[in-house]
C-alpha cells in the first residue's frame, strides 16, 4: 500500500538577538537530528530573531540572513527534508518578513508576510512591507533565480504532499492566505510566528489552528518565537501546535530548548476528506509550485522508503511496516474509535447520542401521529438502549405510551435474560406483555417440514424462524394497539449482517441504526449511573455483564450456549474496521495496519483474518441494508442507503480480499 504519512516537526531553537552565526548554527543542527522528518518548521525571523526592531535596517543584518539561508538549505542536501525558516529579506524597495523554503540543498522559493500587525504591542510597519501583491516574481540570490509571492506553494510528487506557507498575524484575520494555499492544493500548513504570551491567549491560538486544520482539511504545523526573543516588553513561550483536520496532534508551551514537536501526519486522511466534502472547492490556477522532497515517515537518510516495500514503489509499505511506523512516533489511536477514551467526553456523547435518538423518535411520533410505541425486550444490550430511547422520548411528549413485549422461547432463552427483560419493562414500560414464542415457532416449522428441534451448527432455518416469529408478533400487536414498532438492531449488526432479514432486521422506526455495538453498551452504564433509580440502575449494569448473544439456539444447563462474537468476531475489531473505511476510506490493509498497532497482544495472521471476515460480510450482507427502515444518524459514520452509505448488492469483495493478501 501507499505510505501516506509523513513526520513532521515544529522546531523552537535556542536563539541570540541579531546573532546570526549562532542561530544558523542552531537551526542546522535540529535539521541534521530531525532527519526523519519530511517537514520541519522554524519560528517566525528564527535566522535573526524576531525582536531586532531597528536592527532590520542595518545592511549588515540583512547580509547576514541572506547567506545564512543558503547554508542552512545545505543541511537539507541529500535528506528528504524540507525545513521552513524565517528571514528578512530585501526586495526591490521593500525589506519583507519571509519564509524560505529549504530543500535538497537549496532555497526552493521565499513567501512574504501578507498581513503586517501595527497595533498594540505590535508594529511591523515600522520595518516591513505587506507581499500580499507580491506574485509571479523572482529573488536573485547567490546567482540562483528563486521564487518568491505568496503565490508559491512546494509540491513532492513522491508523498503528495503539497505545503503552503503563512506568517503568524495571516491566521489572526478572515480571510486567511492559508484558506487560499488549501483551496489551491495545499495539505501541510505551516506557520511561523512570534506571538507574545499573554492570559488567556493559548487556548485562543489553539482554536484558531484547530479550527483552521478543520475548514481546510489539512494538517497545520505552528510553531512561535520562545523565550530566548528580547523581553524588554514581551515575553513569547515557544508554543507549538500540530492540528490535522480539526483535531490536536501535539502542543507544547514554554518548553525547555532546544525544543521538538513532532507528530505524524496522515495525506491519506486529508485527501479522502476532501475529496467526499465536494463543497471543497479547488482554486489552483493562480499559484506556482516547486518541487521539494517531503519524505514518508520511515524513508532513509536519503528521502528514499526503506527497503521491503512493496511492489518496487518508493513510497509503499506493508502491514507491519506501517504498523511499526505508526508504533515508532506512538502515533495517538483509540482502540475503540466510536468510544471517547476520558470518562467526561464519553458520558457527554453517550448523552448527546440519546438525545439525538430520543428526538428523532419523538418527530416521527409527532408526524404520525401514533404514541403508542411497540418494543421488543430481549434482556440484551440493543432493546435495552431502544427502550430508554423510547422512555427519553416520552419525556418530550409526555402521552407516549411505551407497550413493551418479551417473547421468549423455552429451551433457547435463559431465566438471567428474561428476569432482565421483565424487570426492565416492569420499570420502563407503560404496559409489558410476556409472549412465549416455542408453540409458533414449532407449527411453522412443522409447516415447513424441518425438524422442531436444532439440528447443530448452520441451521439458519431453526434459528431466523425465531427471529421472524418475533417481528411478525410485533408487527401485529402495533396493528392491534395502533402502536409504531421500535426496531432495536445497531450499526454493527448492519455492517456485518447479523440480523435476520425480515425479522430484526425490520421495525417501523430503529432508533439504534446508526450506534455500534461498542458504544451501546457505554450508553446504557452512562444512562444507569445518572438515572436517580438504584432498582434501575442494577437492571441495566446486569444487562452490561451478560453476553452478547442472540438466544436462537438451545442454551446448556440454563446458561447461554451461543456467543455472538465466537461468530463473527470480536465486536472492537469489527467496529474499528467498519470505522476506519467508512470514515476515512482506508483500503482493508491500511485499516489492518492500524489495527495491527492498536492492538500489539495480536498476531499479524489474527488481524489479517478478522479484517478478511469483516470485509465478507460486510460485502455479502449489504442487500440486507439496501433496505433498511427509516432511523436517526447520530454520528459521521452510517450505514443508511438514503444517506451516507450507496452501495450495491452485487459488489464483490475480490479486490479488497486481493489488497489484504498482497499487505
Amino acid at each position: 500500500m501507499k505510505n501516506n504519512l509523513i513526520a513532521v516537526a515544529a522546531v523552537v531553537p535556542p536563539l541570540h538577538v541579531a546573532d546570526v552565526k549562532y542561530n544558523t548554527e542552531q537551526i542546522i543542527s535540529a535539521i541534521k537530528t530531525q532527519t526523519d522528518c519530511g517537514v520541519i518548521v522554524f519560528p517566525e525571523l528564527s535566522v535573526t530573531g524576531y525582536t531586532c526592531a531597528d536592527l532590520f535596517e542595518s545592511d549588515l543584518l540583512l547580509n547576514a540572513a541572506e547567506e545564512a539561508v543558503l547554508t542552512i538549505a545545505k543541511a537539507t542536501e541529500n535528506t528528504g527534508v524540507t525545513a521552513v525558516v524565517g528571514l528578512p529579506l530585501r526586495f526591490k524597495n521593500n525589506l519583507y518578513n519571509c519564509a524560505a523554503i529549504l530543500s535538497e540543498g537549496v532555497v526552493k522559493a521565499f513567501v512574504p508576510k501578507t498581513f503586517i500587525p501595527n497595533y498594540s504591542e505590535f508594529y511591523e510597519c515600522r520595518w516591513f512591507a505587506s507581499g500580499k501583491d507580491v506574485k509571479g516574481e523572482t529573488v536573485s540570490l547567490a546567482g540562483q533565480q528563486i521564487p518568491f509571492g505568496v503565490d508559491v506553494l512546494a509540491e513532492d510528487s513522491v508523498s503528495g504532499a503539497v505545503l503552503g506557507v503563512e506568517i503568524c498575524e495571516d491566521l489572526w484575520i478572515p480571510d486567511k492566505p492559508s484558506t487560499h494555499a488549501a483551496l489551491a492544493g495545499a495539505n501541510i500548513l505551516v506557520n511561523l510566528s512570534a506571538s507574545d504570551e499573554l492570559i488567556g491567549k493559548q487556548e485562543y491560538r489553539t482554536q484558531l489552528v484547530k479550527q483552521q486544520s478543520g475548514a481546510c482539511y489539512c494538517a497545520y504545523i505552528y510553531v512561535s518565537a520562545g523565550t530566548h526573543e528580547s523581553s524588554t516588553d514581551l515575553v513569547f513561550s515557544g508554543h507549538t501546535i500540530l492540528a490535522q483536520n480539526g483535531s490536536l496532534l501535539s502542543e507544547a508551551i514554554f518548553p525547555e530548548y532546544p525544543h521538538t514537536e513532532k507528530a505524524l501526519v496522515d495525506l491519506g486522511v486529508i485527501m479522502h476528506d476532501r475529496r467526499k466534502q465536494n463543497t471543497f472547492e479547488n482554486a489552483g490556477s493562480a499559484y506556482r509550485r516547486v518541487a521539494a522532497r517531503m519524505q514518508e515517515a520511515g524513508a532513509d537518510a536519503s528521502g528514499a522508503q526503506k527497503s521491503g516495500s512493496l511492489g518496487g514503489c518508493a513510497d509503499a509499505v506493508t502491514i507491519s511496516e506501517l504498523a511499526e511506523i505508526l508504533k515508532k512516533y506512538n502515533y495517538p489511536m483509540a482502540r475503540n474509535p466510536f468510544v471517547p477514551a476520558e470518562n467526561v467526553a464519553r458520558e457527554e456523547r453517550c448523552k448527546r447520542i440519546l438525545q439525538i435518538q430520543a428526538n428523532g423518535l419523538a418527530t416521527r411520533v409527532r408526524s404520525t401521529g401514533i404514541k403508542n410505541l411497540v418494543i421488543g425486550i430481549s434482556g440484551g444490550l440493543d432493546s435495552t438502549l431502544a427502550l430508554l430511547v423510547c422512555a427519553e422520548a416520552r419525556k418530550i411528549i409526555p402521552d407516549i405510551r411505551i407497550i413493551a413485549y418479551t417473547l421468549p422461547n423455552e429451551g433457547n432463552t435463559t431465566n438471567l435474560t428474561l428476569n432482565n427483560a421483565k424487570s426492565l419493562m416492569k420499570l420502563l414500560a407503560d404496559e409489558s406483555h410476556e409472549v412465549p414464542i416455542g408453540e409458533s415457532v414449532n407449527l411453522h416449522l412443522a409447516q415447513l417440514g424441518h425438524e422442531l428441534t436444532y439440528q447443530g451448527e448452520g441451521d439458519v432455518t431453526y434459528e431466523n424462524a425465531q427471529a421472524r416469529m418475533r417481528t411478525y408478533i410485533l408487527m401485529d400487536a402495533a396493528n392491534m394497539k395502533n402502536g409504531l414498532v421500535v426496531g432495536t438492531g445497531d450499526l454493527s449488526e448492519l455492517a456485518l449482517g447479523w440480523c435476520t432479514y425480515n425479522g430484526d432486521h425490520m421495525s417501523m422506526y430503529a432508533v439504534n441504526a446508526s450506534v455500534p455495538k461498542t458504544l451501546v453498551k457505554y450508553i446504557c452504564v452512562s444512562y444507569a449511573m445518572i438515572c436517580g433509580n438504584e432498582e434501575l440502575k442494577k437492571v441495566l449494569l446486569s444487562i452490561c455483564d451478560t453476553p452478547i448473544t442472540p438466544e436462537l439456539t438451545p442454551s446448556e444447563g440454563g446458561k447461554i450456549a451461543q456467543m455472538t462474537e465466537e461468530k463473527i468476531g470480536k465486536y472492537d475489531l469489527n467496529d474499528f474496521f467498519l470505522f476506519y473505511t467508512l470514515r476515512y476510506g482506508f483500503e482493508p490493509s491500511r485499516a489492518a495496519a492500524y489495527a495491527l498497532y492498536a492492538y500489539p497482544e495480536l498476531s499479524k495472521e489474527k488481524v489479517v483474518d478478522a479484517a478478511k471476515n469483516f470485509f465478507k460480510r460486510f460485502f455479502s450482507q449489504q442487500f440486507k441494508r439496501s433496505c433498511l427502515p427509516d432511523g436517526p444518524k447520530v454520528g459521521s459514520v452510517t450505514l443508511s442507503p438514503r444517506g451516507d452509505w450507496r452501495m450495491p448488492s452485487d459488489a464483490k469483495v475480490a479486490l479488497w480480499l486481493q489488497d489484504l493478501e498482497r499487505g
